[in-house]
């Protein structure tokens, strides 16, 4: 889950690789580094994060206009200068930056050790660049056949570029399991593992798939798979404006990103409900409705945020289409020997569109003849590539590391596949159907209404931010929004937090209720209400301080909660949406009166590409 950035052309390398990294940090802020090729290789790299590369870079050579940088999320080797990518290998004919990890590198480490080449560091890159190099010297091959067959050698995921100090006019790059993208400009070129560092430059890309082998120049790129054959570059056009990669004056990305949920809720629907509110159509499905309205059964794989997503998920297709749904987190289902056949539909969530996990789960469920539906918001990313069809979320880019608008834009697309299901098969009736739609399309102005209670959260963020725990507690659909407020706080601000069913709390967690303990209950109007108030009755016999997020004009548990945040009453459903919203933004202002990095939290990147 690192950053990659590369360029080749008649411009100067470093502010387009420095302005890159800066755009991608949020895949890892370890340590950065730059390399750039003129004569030889001048490499610059520091533990910290880029602003940190910019300043060691006041006082160095900053000529050439060919490079690579990379920004670091640790997996083999402690964050530190050493371990810093970019990697020359030990006889200095090549270097390397890399995504992904390299699974054999320890057994190729032990054969390099007996060949006389020494290791400065613990990553398993470094072990790949001495592998391109031995390879390229004792074959006497060319820095592409090199690379090729360093390649074919190691296992694991890997998206790299490399440079060779004897063939200086070219950057070689190749991908399996960890994203690459190339932008292609007028006589130049550039290279990252996603589209934000190339909107600037180009709006044309070109996606590398996995086995891809690209050699470029300033004026050619030839495209090859690991076998040699030529493969003809497919141009897709950006649909990505510089405005939507910029904090526009807000401190930061996820405050942005909370704030434009509306937008994206809206986005996302927008198309896809018929203008005469009669029904929902959505085009990435339509060769699959058939074996998707005829599912006994739908697994749903996803991690983190969208693991959450996937459990509102559950919620919407067993009430809406009467269908039996599991959710498996994909790191689990993986490794397990799943019971699958031809008839289930597996959905796979992802924002990203880059997990390794998820990848995995897919790639299982096709070989057990499951057709494997996605639901992701990055376009060209490995995930829709992957499955037999899917829909896009349309968040636009998400560069906060904790997940907000990605979320309550999936659930608004599992909303949509599951009404349309629920339609086919009878289960819901067509006066439903028209009721949600309609509610549906309200929703953006409504979540409006929560984001005005920002300064209202403010204060209870003052009152909480010391608390060293915090329990989350919500019923039925509820319950994936209290897991997900609890995710946001330990994600952002360092305090552990936990999401439990309200009605599961005396089955051990009561015990940690005391007058210290914030308790954050999501009680918006539905059939368990009076069971919830129940449970917050409960909790205020041992002195709990509630946090209720109740519907709008609620009488009961305002009289007895502590503190209450109202949401516009709406179907249950869509109190998900709603309800939501307050715990981001408690999660944000908790953390930011702490002093924490809201966009960048220790020890966690954005897209999860390894193991």
């Amino acid at each position: 889950m690192c950053g990659i950035v590369g360029y080749i052309g008649s411009k100067d390398a470093y502010p387009i690789l420095i302005n890159g990294l800066k755009r991608l940090e949020y895949r890892g802020y370890d340590s950065a580094g730059v390399a750039l090729i003129s004569e030889g290789f001048n490499v610059q790299k520091v533990k910290g994060k880029v602003v940190d590369l910019e300043v060691l870079g006041v006082s160095q050579s900053k000529a050439g206009t060919i490079g690579m940088g990379h920004t670091r999320w640790a997996t083999h080797g402690e964050p530190n200068e050493i371990n810093a990518h970019p990697h020359i290998s030990f006889r200095g004919h090549f270097t390397l930056v890399h995504n992904g990890i390299i699974e054999n590198y320890s057994s190729i480490r032990k054969h390099l050790l007996t060949r006389g080449i020494e290791f400065l560091g613990e990553t398993d890159t470094e072990v790949l660049v001495n592998l391109i190099e031995h390879l390229y010297l004792e074959g006497d091959l060319t820095a592409e056949q090199a690379v090729q067959m360093a390649c074919h050698k190691v296992s694991g995921a890997y998206g790299i570029v490399v440079a060779c100090k004897n063939e200086p006019d070219q950057l070689i790059a190749a991908r399996k399991g960890s994203p690459l993208v190339i932008g292609v400009g007028d006589g130049e070129y550039y290279l990252a593992s996603d589209a934000t560092p190339l909107i600037e430059h180009t709006n044309n890309v070109i996606y590398m798939n996995d086995d891809d082998v690209a050699i470029i120049r300033r004026d050619e790129l030839v495209l090859r798979t690991l076998k040699s054959d030529k493969l003809q570059p497919k141009v897709t056009e950006l649909d990505m404006s510089i405005g939507e990669i910029d904090k526009e004056g807000f401190d930061f990305f996820m405050l942005k990103e909370i704030f434009e949920q509306p937008r994206s809720i809206q986005d996302t629907f927008r198309g896809r409900v018929l203008s005469d509110l009669s029904g929902i159509q959505l085009g990435g499905l339509l060769e699959v409705l058939p074996r998707l309205y005829k599912a006994p059964r739908i697994i749903i794989t996803a991690c983190g945020t969208s693991w959450h997503a996937g459990l509102v998920g559950e919620y919407f297709f067993e009430e809406f289409a009467r269908v039996p749904v599991e959710v498996e987190y994909s790191s689990e289902f993986r490794y397990r020997n799943p019971i699958l056949n031809g008839q289930d539909i597996v959905i796979a969530i992802s924002q990203s569109g880059e997990t390794a996990d998820t990848l995995a789960a897919i790639r299982l469920a096709k070989e057990r003849g499951s057709t494997v539906l996605g639901i992701c918001n990055v376009v060209g990313s490995s995930i829709p590539r992957e499955t037999d069809a899917g829909v896009y979320t349309h968040a636009g880019p998400e560069i906060g590391v904790a997940s907000t608008k990605a979320f309550t834009a999936q659930v608004t697309v599992l909303f949509m596949m599951a009404m349309l299901v629920g339609r086919n098969n009878g289960n819901l009736s067509q006066e439903k159907f028209e009721a949600l739609i309609r509610e549906l399309v309200n929703i953006p102005d409504k979540m409006r209404k929560v984001l005005e209670k920002e300064q209202d959260i403010m204060k209870l963020a003052e009152i909480y931010k010391d608390a060293p725990n915090a329990l989350y507690l919500g019923r039925g659909v509820f319950f994936p929004v209290a897991l997900e407020g609890a995710l946001k706080l330990k994600e952002i601000s360092y305090i552990h937090a936990e999401g439990y069913p309200a009605a599961e709390m005396k089955h051990g967690p009561i015990a940690l209720v005391d007058e210290n303990m914030p308790i954050v209950v999501v009680a918006t109007k539905d059939q368990t209400i009076d069971k919830v108030t129940s449970n917050i009755q409960e909790i205020k016999a041992r002195k709990g301080k509630v946090i209720a997020i109740v519907s709008e004009g609620d009488t009961e548990i305002t009289a007895i909660a502590d503190h209450t945040i109202e949401v516009p009453e709406t179907f249950p459903e869509f109190s998900v949406l709603l309800g939501v919203v307050p715990l981001q933004l408690f999660a944000y202002h908790v953390a930011v009166l702490r002093g924490c990095d809201v966009d960048q939290p220790r020890n966690l990147a954005k897209s999860v590409t390894v193991e």
